[in-house]
């Protein structure tokens, strides 16, 4: 069955918003190494950054009539995510539809698919995350679904939950959980900024982190070289 369902609980935009100084590594380790999608999924440029909340589109493969569906349902500050349904790395995103998408004040875009107009959006600051960068086109003939769980690059990813891409990837980081997420992302944070103080002062960090016990205990030993 293809259904649309409209207005779907986000995650508080002055919540998401507080995400914007923490990378997509701080999350994904604050958070217990959960969320991240997997490699394949990259920026179509460099220092390609965003936070939003997700309007999700599972579609059939080369066919991208329900992006066209899905942008009425975008709020600002959302950032839409598609999966096909079956792999496909045909274009099914580019400039015109990202006129649109920022018209509504969509953030950005990750799409387990390709892409295509990258030049046009890398100049228009739309952010993307695709599996693949391809100019074959779609067609506009099967339906699919608007809000409803999908499986994208090895995550779940429901409606309303909070999406960060940057550099390093993507991950997602659930509704339920945004609120201890970005405390813990802000306690790592602080920690490491404490932490690269140290290092660029010259501490080790076999010192830092409390490395030589555990290494000794692996049997690991140094000796002199001769002369």
């Amino acid at each position: 069955m293809s259904i649309v369902r409209r207005n779907p609980p986000r995650v508080a935009p002055e919540l998401a918003a507080q995400f914007a100084p923490y990378g997509v590594a701080t999350i994904h380790e604050a958070q217990g190494r959960k969320g991240l999608l997997q490699s394949h999924m990259r920026p179509i440029y460099p220092r390609a950054r965003a936070v939003g909340t997700a309007v999700t589109v599972s579609i059939p493969p080369a066919d991208n009539w329900m992006i066209h569906v899905a942008v009425e349902q975008c709020r600002a500050g959302d950032m839409l995510v598609v999966a096909p349904t079956s792999p496909s790395d045909a274009g099914y995103f580019g400039e015109l539809l990202a006129c649109s998408l920022a018209a509504r004040g969509v953030v950005g875009l990750v799409i387990e698919a390709g892409v295509r107009d990258v030049a046009a959006l890398h100049e228009m600051g739309f952010p993307v995350w695709s599996r693949a960068v391809s100019a074959q086109g779609t067609v506009k003939e099967t339906l699919g679904s608007v809000n409803v769980p999908i499986t994208i690059a090895g995550q779940l990813v429901e409606p309303g939950d909070l999406v960060i891409g940057d550099d390093d990837g993507v991950v997602v980081v659930k509704r339920a959980e945004a609120d201890s997420v970005l405390k813990a992302s802000a306690a790592r944070e602080a920690k490491e900024n404490a932490t690269r103080l140290r290092l660029k002062a010259g501490e080790l960090g076999l010192d830092i982190y409390g490395m030589r016990e555990a290494l000794a205990k692996k049997g690991l030993r140094y000796e002199d070289a001769d002369g």
